[in-house]
């Protein structure tokens, strides 16, 4: 199935040489495969190179145990722009989103347990288990940040108001200003919309640790100390609520996905804000499986790419961009020596192994490749796929059965019972070790789609937190080390679902080297680079170069190391495209 419509062989590879391109896309990624689409519905001739075996970057379906089938890496969507998937019309080419039944659930230790998502007047009754006044509470919540993300969807759709660089004529120059202004006036036409309060309140979330986001809208967790002296002796009441933090555990879990930084990190709100920018058939933040698994995005992505007639290659590996004594790209050169001609090149790679490997040395102004070099690369990220032979039960949970449950559809929360537990793994991983009790993100593809592993068995995905790149007790290189890790995780989840280390077939472990050296992410890093307010906007990759030109004419770079950032979004690839449409003069259709 994955290797339909592309291909390695010999007659695909000469193609390549037969002509010289409008534009290569380096990296048969989400977003590679987007902008390959869109450059070729402009009216380009376009060649996607990837260096596996086969296409969708990060977001791949693979059988790594006989029998399951695996979303190796991202494994749930809802950032996809909507835009994306009505333009290259995806559902027409195979994508299909599976909804879960219920959208969160948090098991605890003390048999309680945290069910959300089935309906706002179930919400209410969960969360009254835990604190009334944060029920009273969570929908204002979600209603702001829904308001927020609206602001957001214009930001995400949008270049960004870059400044040209040096040598552009004057026409280019004038239309520059004007999409600047129109840029702006939008910007600031969206921001009145939201009103000054509103403004202050979004800019309070982009700037503030998540801690303080959170503390605000729920109950602050405090211990207050009664003495009492009784005659001789002193009694110490303990007085305080720590019921109320397992729902700000569950929501802070998604302002860490994918880093190193801590729920105390000013910054960290605004990764809170992207993981609920998403939707999924118009209702906001709703992460659904993929039938097929996140590889069927990818090929559903390829399907519209080929059919507006994109050539895509896999094993070609891009050793090198060929670039001229002038200073301007003309190519590529493979690492078995094949040199392929073009007009531009677009890199889906990260920053790093764009500017540092792919370009020779003496090209790139040294300020610039010292931004490039010192962009925070760290991941904290540990991807452990599992196959099972039967459905975790979960102790707390009444609903319990041999079958699916909507607590098994749902994004499950291992070890998010309080915002301690989540600072005490970040801690651990600044320490330079593994966390001794990691945050894990659980979800259960196989309980909606019956297409990825065998009758009565379960595929599971465990992305756990936190790991660092090179650990200070041991090396990821050593088995024992590794195998040690994946049991830590089992026997954490044993703790909430008995029976789960025995129901274990088999698993396959992603460490952040491991995420390096397999799917090309420099550090480990899901995202191609930190998500943090420093390397956003027109900040991302680096201050000056946002609109995905390079100081390499002919060089754009299309992957999520650009605006707007990680996550199967495909806004980083759709935006690149157009850049290179407007540059080369010729409209989208």
């Amino acid at each position: 199935m994955w290797k339909r419509g592309f291909s390695s062989s010999a007659r695909a590879r000469r193609a390549l040489t037969e002509k010289k391109w409008d534009a290569l896309v380096v990296g048969g990624g989400h977003n590679g495969l987007t902008a390959a689409a869109y450059l070729a519905r402009g009216g380009l001739s376009v060649a996607v190179l990837e260096r596996r075996h086969l296409i969708g970057g990060a977001a791949v379906t693979e059988e790594v145990i006989p029998g399951f089938k695996f979303s190796r890496c991202s494994y749930l969507l809802s950032l996809l722009r909507p835009s994306i998937v009505r333009e290259l019309d995806l559902v027409r080419h195979g994508l299909k989103l599976l909804k879960p039944i219920a959208s969160s659930f948090t098991p605890c230790l003390d048999g309680r347990y945290l069910l959300l998502g089935l309906n706002d007047e179930h919400d209410y009754l969960e969360l009254s288990k835990f604190s009334k006044m944060d029920a009273d509470a969570y929908p204002r919540y979600e209603n702001q940040l829904h308001k927020f993300c609206e602001f957001m969807d214009f930001i995400l759709d949008s270049r960004t108001p870059e400044n040209l660089h040096g040598g552009s004529s004057f026409n280019n120059q004038l239309r520059d200003k004007w999409q600047k202004s129109v840029f702006w006036a939008s910007c600031l036409r969206h921001a009145l919309s939201l009103g000054q309060k509103d403004m202050v309140e979004f800019v309070d979330i982009l700037l503030s640790p998540t801690s303080k986001v959170l503390n605000k809208w729920f109950e602050f967790i405090t211990v207050a100390l009664l003495v009492i002296v009784k005659e001789t002796k002193i009694l110490v009441t303990d007085r305080g609520n720590m019921q109320s933090d397992v729902l700000k555990a569950t929501l802070a879990a998604d302002a860490i996905i994918g880093s190193m930084v801590s729920i105390h990190t000013s910054g960290s709100g605004y990764v809170l804000l992207h993981h609920v920018m998403g939707e999924t058939d118009g209702h906001r933040n709703i992460w659904s499986h993929v039938e097929g698994g996140m590889g069927s995005v990818s090929l559903a992505i390829s399907n519209a790419a080929k059919e507006a007639g994109v050539h895509i290659v896999t094993d070609a590996e891009v050793s090198q961009l060929m670039i001229e004594d002038s200073g301007i790209v003309n190519g590529v050169l493979l690492a078995d020596g094949t040199q392929v001609y073009s007009l531009v090149v677009l890199s889906n790679a990260t920053p790093y192994k764009t500017f540092m490997e792919f370009i020779p040395h003496g090209i790139l102004p040294d300020d610039f490749l010292c931004a490039i070099k010192n962009s925070d690369y760290s991941s904290g990220t540990t991807k452990i796929n599992v196959a099972v032979d039967r459905l975790p039960q979960f102790q707390c949970c009444r609903l319990s059965h041999p079958e699916v449950g909507p607590q098994h559809t749902a994004t499950i929360r291992i070890g998010c019972e309080s915002m301690e537990n989540i600072d005490s793994a970040c801690q651990d991983a600044w320490n330079g070790v593994p966390s001794r009790r990691p945050v894990m993100e659980m979800t259960i593809p196989s309980s909606l789609d019956e297409t990825i592993s065998p009758p009565g068995k379960h595929v599971v995905s465990l992305f756990t937190q936190y790991t660092p790149y090179k650990p200070s007790d041991g090396s990821w290189e050593d088995a024992a080390y590794r195998e040690s890790y994946a049991h830590r995780c089992f026997d954490i989840i044993e703790e909430y679902a008995p029976g789960f280390r025995s129901s274990v077939i088999g698993y396959d472990m992603l460490t952040p080297p491991d995420l390096e050296r397999e799917f090309g992410l420099t550090g480990g890093n899901i995202f191609h680079g930190a998500m943090g307010l420093d390397s956003l906007f027109l900040l991302r990759p680096v201050k000056g170069w946002s609109n995905y030109r390079t100081p390499v004419r002919g060089l754009y770079m299309c992957g999520s190391g650009s605006h707007p950032g990680g996550g199967v979004m495909g806004a980083p690839g759709r935006n690149a495209a157009f850049s290179v449409l407007l540059d080369v003069n010729r409209p989208f259709r």
